[in-house]
């Protein structure tokens, strides 16, 4: 498998390898449209629609709720303007009618706006809006999980969440066993900062089998590579808090690292797949002095998770069954003791026609270490989650 990233590795990791920066992955395939003798443009939709239950079970609060919404919602224009020049922008409308009746709806804007520049297998760059390369779960493609999703907090960053604005350099070295990104981007914007400074963040990963040569990552390759990659990231930016917001005064910095590890390798009786990492966040422990309102509760943040699942072996009816296990532990680090919480959820996938159709259904249990009664988003809870994915 190394030898896919031979001389093919520079027009295929040159736009649809990036499509993974998106959240996208090679399962798409829509309308194309030609213009002259190098430019093109592909066309997806893509659409997961979810059927939630979620059963409170805290001792002043055992209520229960049903929502039905699509969890996401895309249109998708990628292509090339020239062998080196390529492009990406990704209209999207999340989670359009949670919680809320479908006359509102959700707004739509662009997730993803930027362009690609590839001048050889070691040296890329990504300029615009698009996700940023800190953990592995944000970068792997939300389209091609191995769970229903990935974290609800952890694999995001406190500013920018899951996509910045900025630039990154990146490529691949030794036969793409090795491969670095840089990436400098705003980062935290807001009148609470103490000086606007660019937020850099840097990895680097090793593929110790098949290659994973791209700007993102899949949560699962159903079995089509063999894989084992163990990746470290750093984020960092200066000032951008004060320890005591009121009076404008102990400037705090934010910094952030986390170390991840993924297995997947096919076998005759199946193909078992194990991931894991832990994240390391922090603004100097400002959440517990005397910050601006803004500060995320993320800012402190220590956590892990590990995934495993197993793919059976040959089809299963019309299509092939999957089944995972997902464990999360998050520690906010704050006085009050809220937040901590632990997630165990399992489940299964299963494709009718791999990523481009499949149906996914997960149960999961949500304990906080100090529940706070009355409120549902700090109260110990079950869920169950029914999901159908379509890409086209």
């Amino acid at each position: 498998m190394r030898g896919h990233c031979g001389s093919g590795i520079l027009k295929r990791a040159g736009w649809g390898g990036l499509l993974f920066a998106a959240g996208l992955g090679t399962a798409q395939a829509g309308p194309t449209a030609n213009f002259g003798e190098q430019g093109f443009v592909t066309f997806n939709y893509a659409g997961q629609f979810w059927a939630q239950y979620q059963d409170f079970t805290s001792a002043t609060d055992n209520g229960s709720q049903t929502d039905f919404f699509l969890r996401r919602n895309r249109l998708t224009f990628k292509g090339q303007w020239s062998d080196y020049i390529g492009f990406y922008a990704q209209l999207e409308a999340t989670s359009d009618g949670r919680d809320e009746t479908m006359s509102t709806g959700r707004s739509i804007y662009y997730r993803d706006a930027y362009l690609t520049m590839d001048f050889s297998d070691p040296l890329r760059f990504i300029v615009g809006k698009f996700k940023n390369t800190f953990t592995r779960e944000n970068l792997e493609a939300c389209l091609e999980p191995l769970t229903l999703d990935r974290a609800e907090t952890i694999a995001y960053t406190p500013f920018g969440r899951s996509r910045d604005v900025g630039v990154a350099m990146w490529g691949n070295l030794l036969d793409a066993q090795v491969q670095y990104r840089v990436m400098v981007a705003d980062g935290r914007e807001a009148d609470e900062v103490v000086q606007d400074s660019p937020r850099v963040t840097g990895r680097i990963h090793w593929s110790l089998l098949d290659p994973e040569y791209q700007y993102g990552y899949r949560g699962t390759y159903l079995g089509t590579q063999r894989v084992l990659t163990i990746g470290a990231s750093y984020d960092y930016q200066a000032d951008v808090a004060y320890g005591d917001a009121p009076n404008l005064s102990d400037s705090k910095d934010y910094d952030a690292w986390t170390a991840d590890i993924f297995f997947e390798y096919p076998f005759s009786w199946g193909t078992p797949t194990l991931s894991g990492a832990y994240m390391d966040y922090s603004v100097g422990d400002a959440i517990n002095m005397n910050p601006d309102d803004e500060l995320p509760i993320t800012s402190e943040l220590d956590a892990y998770y590990a995934k495993a699942g197993y793919l059976v072996p040959g089809k299963v009816g019309p299509g092939r069954l999957q089944l995972f296990y997902r464990y999360e532990n998050s520690d906010y680090n704050v006085d009050t003791g809220f937040y901590d919480q632990t997630w165990n959820s399992a489940g299964f996938n299963y494709y009718i026609d791999g990523q481009r159709l499949k149906f996914t259904f997960e149960y999961a249990m949500v304990d906080f270490d100090q529940p706070m009664d009355g409120v549902p988003p700090l109260e110990d809870y079950d869920q169950a989650t029914a999901g159908l994915q379509l890409i086209f």
